[in-house]
């Protein structure tokens, strides 16, 4: 027989259901409560499309709680820094030890609404132009909670379709009428999205790339060119780098068995006149009854093997 649940555990994961409804998962073991879920945002109204943070707050009851902390865990992460993460578990800690005894669920989400609610602007880079985001800087955010500027987006965007495009001229005819249309997609994580690309392209470019000093090549770039060009030019010297011309590996050649006796013929044939015209090298032996080449001190794996009149393989005599 299962043990009661606590009435202040009871008490609490109704309250968060009334004021959460949906957002908040409630997970049990038979018909214990075990681990409660809920995604929390910045406060900003009913504006939800300026909510560029949020984090996953998973709590996991001990079975002394509330007597004693749950096991808290901040899960998925979207737009926060790790020093602002470090700076949430710091005060989740200090809330828990202040709260012994009753229940904290609640007072943890307001915790961290209130960090996020302060601090809702990504933090990181565009993973496009690779500048920040700060104040004045016009940026997006996907369904998949990744941050881009309008500016960079639609020039990803532009050039994605346009790789896109030149790879689907390159099918046949048959392959075209099989392949999909071009679908916008995340640059982090690849989720499909829809934006209008006309309407990005107006945003100005990202401040920081207006505001940077002016590039300058130092001394350490330098010397890292020259190990670059050394490096390049090793490469060549092995044929590891497809010099200026060659679009492309060389082809596969295809043959069939008839192919490789006809080269076989072939390359004996020009062995034996090479080795005519080179006095030092050794006379070549003479054809076998059936015009094949006769066999040679090979030691592989195998050797015994002759090949008959009919084409097949056959056991050498011993």
């Amino acid at each position: 027989m299962e043990a009661p649940v606590d009435e202040r555990i009871t008490d609490e994961i109704e309250a968060l259901q009334a004021i959460l409804m949906n957002d908040v998962v409630v997970k049990k073991v038979g018909n214990v409560p075990n681990i409660i879920e809920t995604v929390v945002h910045p406060s900003t109204g009913d504006d939800v499309d300026q909510q560029y943070v949020c984090v996953t707050l998973e709590v996991m009851l001990t079975p002394e709680y509330p007597d004693s902390s749950p096991q808290v865990t901040l899960r998925n992460p979207r737009g926060l820094s790790e020093e602002l993460l470090t700076t949430i578990h710091s005060q989740i800690r200090n809330k828990l030890k202040d709260c012994l005894g009753q229940p904290v669920i609640f007072e943890l989400i307001e915790l961290i609404r209130e960090y996020l609610t302060q601090k809702n602007l990504p933090s990181g880079q565009c993973v496009i132009c690779l500048y920040g985001f700060t104040n004045g800087d016009v940026f997006i955010k996907t369904q998949c909670y990744h941050h881009f500027h309008n500016h960079c987006l639609a020039s990803h965007l532009i050039a994605d379709k346009k790789n896109y495009q030149e790879e689907f001229d390159k099918l046949p005819n048959w392959k075209q009428m099989e392949e999909p249309p071009y679908q916008q997609t995340c640059p982090v994580c690849r989720c499909k999205m829809s934006f209008d690309v006309e309407t990005l392209k107006k945003a100005p470019p990202p401040v920081e790339s207006t505001t940077a000093a002016p590039f300058i090549l130092t001394t350490d770039l330098k010397a890292l060119q020259i190990g670059f060009s050394k490096l390049l030019a090793y490469q060549a010297s092995r044929g590891g780098v497809i010099g200026i011309g060659d679009n492309e590996p060389p082809p596969l050649t295809l043959t069939s068995s008839s192919d490789n006796d006809n080269a076989s013929s072939n390359g004996l044939a020009s062995t034996s006149q090479e080795r005519r015209a080179d006095p030092a090298a050794p006379a070549a032996a003479p054809a076998t009854a059936d015009g094949h080449a006769p066999p040679t001190n090979y030691r592989g794996l195998y050797r015994g093997f002759r090949r008959n009149t009919t084409g097949r393989r056959g056991r050498a005599a011993r």
